[in-house]
């Protein structure tokens, strides 16, 4: 028979500029979370580091790694199969093409699927840099230029954005209508006015326009906010952290999905035939 329910695990974490103590204390969460039995685990962005401001761009190039070949994603994937649990990490991916100079000294915010077999299964790098509210995350990172495919998970179908990401709804849209089920979201939200209001009204937000869950794991201290949530496809909050560190582990229930969307037919609903003669607002 097959489960209608999957344990979720929403690591909040306070980065330090270390990586490897940071990659130790994901090791230990991974552990935890195995032993909790639950199918997902899921990091913050910035999971690999906290980057202050007066740390250079050329500082965060010689921290950053590879995705493939890289230690820190090479011991996560080890981990993830040792203890056989699907992980959501975070990296500072390096730019290997340095033949560009608008690039150098740039790096990719990547958040890397893997599963429970410690195999990578999707690889997404931000779409959406922070150049907003007095920040401009472009002076050290790249962005992406690809929505990656919701991949099929224990867990259900899990399509994956990075913080900023979450105030542009096209990209949601786009990976539910792709076939996501489940929206997670590592992020690094900055506090300030209004911050954590924008925060939980957007999720909310996202989860209820796309029938689908909302998992977003969140960084604590340092600049902040904390308040990692899981919302349902009804906007229902079932998990909100608050301020501490740690993690906290919430069962979903998978047929919820389908009830949702069958009872609020948002996706049924569009007006794709209209929609089409305006295709020219998102040029």
């Amino acid at each position: 028979m097959q489960r209608v329910s999957s344990l979720i695990a929403l690591v909040q974490m306070k980065s330090s500029e270390d990586k490897e103590e940071n990659l130790k204390l994901s090791l230990n969460f991974i552990k935890e979370a195995s032993k909790k039995n639950a199918d997902l685990i899921c990091f913050p962005e910035f999971q690999m580091a906290f980057s202050p401001s007066d740390q250079s761009a050329k500082q965060l190039m010689k921290l950053s790694e590879s995705v493939n070949g890289g230690n820190f994603v090479f011991t996560l994937c080890s981990a993830a199969k040792r203890n056989k649990i699907n992980v959501i990490a975070t990296i500072y991916e390096r730019y290997i093409n340095n033949s560009n100079a608008k690039y150098k000294n740039r790096v990719f915010d990547t958040a890397v699927m893997i599963n429970n077999k410690g195999v990578i299964r999707s690889v997404y790098r931000k779409v959406h840099l922070y150049d907003a509210l007095g920040f401009k995350e472009s002076v050290k990172m790249i962005a992406g230029d690809t929505i990656e495919k919701p991949v099929k998970t224990s867990s259900g179908n899990l399509g994956l954005m990075i913080c900023y990401d979450v105030r542009f709804p096209e990209i949601s849209r786009i990976l539910t209508v792709e076939g996501a089920n489940i929206l997670v979201v590592p992020s690094a939200w900055v506090h300030g006015i209004m911050k954590e209001e924008h925060w939980q009204t957007m999720l909310k937000a996202r989860a209820i326009e796309n029938g689908s869950y909302v998992i977003a794991p969140n960084q604590v201290g340092n600049i902040f906010s904390g308040r990692s949530m899981v919302v349902d496809p009804f906007g229902i909050s079932l998990l909100d952290m608050g301020n501490r560190e740690g993690m906290e582990v919430v069962e979903i229930d998978k047929s919820r999905i389908q009830k949702v969307r069958e009872s609020l037919p948002l996706l049924k609903n569009r007006r794709t035939d209209v929609y089409k003669y305006n295709i020219s607002a998102f040029g």
